[in-house]
């Protein structure tokens, strides 16, 4: 049976502790594997962080609004913050030149990596992210 839940989180770093363990919770429930749950908390935290920090600017008087669903074939995410967005394609690419030595664009770069899906919305301040369950590799 899918998990699905509507929160609006906090506009703190620390507010990710909240909550990110009902859906790691689900995913286990749902028998994902421990790589696609490691995958997932890395993409989530990314996401949360960004939101906070980039998207409502540390402003504790805005929140972070997370719709989640965890079904037995794939979780999927959508976060929206209350910041004026971004146009994900003018973050330069992290691993490329002078990028190497700034930080920005890491976390956009780890959550592409591992989620199966990425998509903002117009405007940039909502994420959607989906990932689908690993397949065992048969025993030969």
């Amino acid at each position: 049976m899918p998990v699905r839940r509507s929160l609006a989180v906090e506009s703190r770093p620390c507010a990710f502790e909240a909550w990110w363990e009902e859906v790691l919770s689900a995913l286990e429930a749902q028998g994902f594997s421990q790589d696609d749950i490691f995958a997932v908390h890395l993409a989530l935290e990314e996401a949360f962080q960004n939101a906070v920090k980039h998207g409502n600017r540390m402003n504790p008087a805005k929140k972070v609004m997370i719709d989640y669903t965890v079904d037995p074939e794939k979780v999927e995410v959508r976060m929206t913050d209350e910041g004026a967005g971004f146009d994900p394609g003018r973050v330069p690419d992290p691993r490329v030149g002078e990028n190497l030595y700034r930080p920005a664009g890491r976390g956009l770069l780890l959550i592409r990596s591992y989620m199966h899906t990425v998509e903002y919305n117009e405007r940039g301040n909502s994420l959607r992210m989906v990932r689908h369950k690993s397949r065992p590799v048969p025993k030969s």
